[in-house]
């Protein structure tokens, strides 16, 4: 059981209201069932202590006023585990990646400040076959789709030794457009080969290429090779990827990457375009991932002394997009350190900038903490029109473990 109780600032740039102040109190709830279930449930509430436009509530009318918005009291349902033949995931969705993430790579679900969904993906083996299907919200009619991997040595041979070793894949992903405000509907799909060259104690290194299109949309297509790497040992879980991508007639592969619940509205674009009608340059990109979890003392948990996420593209037409994560433990894991960046559309016009930080301090024997967090926001109004803001918290939490 955990609770927070902060200030909270919210200031956008111009208009009316654009200066805000709340009391955030915010209840969280945690049941560790083990491998197999687990259940997170809470969610901040805001109450209004300053600013606001005329006649603003209590409490922060945008975090409530859809469906979609009571999704956030799910934070995470786990039934069953990474071994079973079927699993599902319920709550927020960051840096979600569908299988071979030539469509969704790096998703965010939350990004929009005004939307909390609770978004899902349910995982199922059948013999040679592996299925992910995902939504971004359950609760409304937005970002869906799936992946289906064929296990080729399997389906020829028979059940192999080592699992995996070379698949084809076929994914689709579809935006309804229907939740956290309205946006044009679009269609991605996507075919993929992997296969895995080199297999060692703790150490695997694959190769890849894929295809993909926007069916309805001639001419529109992606090609990609590529290479990637993982190592586990007792310490250390790292995973590497470079590829190697081409673009043609508005398709790209990563499409519904880490902005895209902002770029559905505008895109970062020199004419601030929705995504689907973007503008995109043909050529070539190379896009590079890393994502590192090290930990001195062998910890088996999630949390790790260092976390590093990053993801970057460079295009040969002047363009360059980077997102990352990076979130420390120090001072035998009283102090925890986070920060996050995402710059889309380095090099042109319209590019777009976004930041935020976070610390956490435990006191006395650790179940008393002090956290502070901030960073810039951008607020969707309507197609085409995003405001610039930014927040500031501060406050206290406790907890019975860590």
């Amino acid at each position: 059981m955990r609770g927070e109780a902060t200030t909270l600032a919210l200031l956008r740039r111009g208009g009316v209201g654009a200066r805000e102040g709340f009391l955030q109190v915010e209840p969280t709830f945690i049941l560790d069932g083990g491998e197999n279930w687990g259940l997170n449930v809470g969610a901040p509430v805001r109450v209004r202590l300053s600013g606001g436009e005329p006649g603003a509530g209590l409490v922060r009318r945008e975090d409530w006023d859809s469906l979609s918005d009571w999704g956030q009291l799910v934070r995470g349902l786990k039934l069953g585990s990474d071994n079973a033949p079927v699993a599902l995931w319920v709550g927020g969705l960051e840096s979600y990646s569908l299988l071979s993430a030539h469509l969704v790579r790096r998703y965010s679900n939350r990004l929009n400040p005004d939307y909390h969904p609770a978004g899902a993906f349910l995982t199922s083996t059948l013999g040679p076959l592996y299925a992910e299907a995902f939504a971004s919200d359950v609760l409304g009619a937005r970002l869906m789709g799936a992946e289906v991997a064929l296990d080729v040595q399997h389906l020829l041979f028979g059940r192999p030794k080592e699992r995996g070793r070379y698949t084809l894949a076929l994914s689709a992903v579809h935006d309804w457009g229907r939740g956290g405000g309205r946006a044009l509907p679009v269609t991605l799909a996507h075919v993929d080969g992997t296969a895995v060259v080199v297999v060692r104690p703790g150490f695997e290194a694959h190769l890849l290429a894929g295809w993909g299109g926007r069916p309805g949309e001639g001419g529109a297509w992606g090609a990609v090779v590529g290479a990637g790497a993982d190592a586990v040992t007792p310490t250390l879980d790292m995973t590497l990827r470079l590829e190697v991508r081409r673009q043609h007639a508005g398709f790209r592969q990563g499409y519904f990457g880490p902005d895209y619940e902002l770029a559905r509205f505008q895109a970062a674009v020199p004419e601030g375009a929705p995504l689907a009608d973007a503008p995109f340059p043909d050529g070539f990109s190379v896009y590079g991932e890393a994502v590192v979890g090290w930990d001195a003392a062998r910890y088996g948990g999630l949390q790790r002394h260092l976390q590093l996420s990053l993801g970057a593209e460079a295009f040969t037409w002047g363009r360059f997009d980077v997102d990352g994560r990076m979130a420390m433990q120090l001072f035998h894991r009283n102090l925890e350190v986070a920060v996050k960046g995402l710059a889309m559309g380095i090099g042109q016009p319209g590019a777009r900038h976004l930041g935020g930080e976070e610390v956490r301090w435990r006191l006395f024997g650790g179940r008393l903490y002090a956290l502070g967090t901030g960073g810039t926001l951008l607020f969707p109004e309507g197609v085409g029109a995003l405001r610039l803001g930014a927040f500031a918290s501060v406050g206290l939490g406790v907890d019975n473990a860590r």
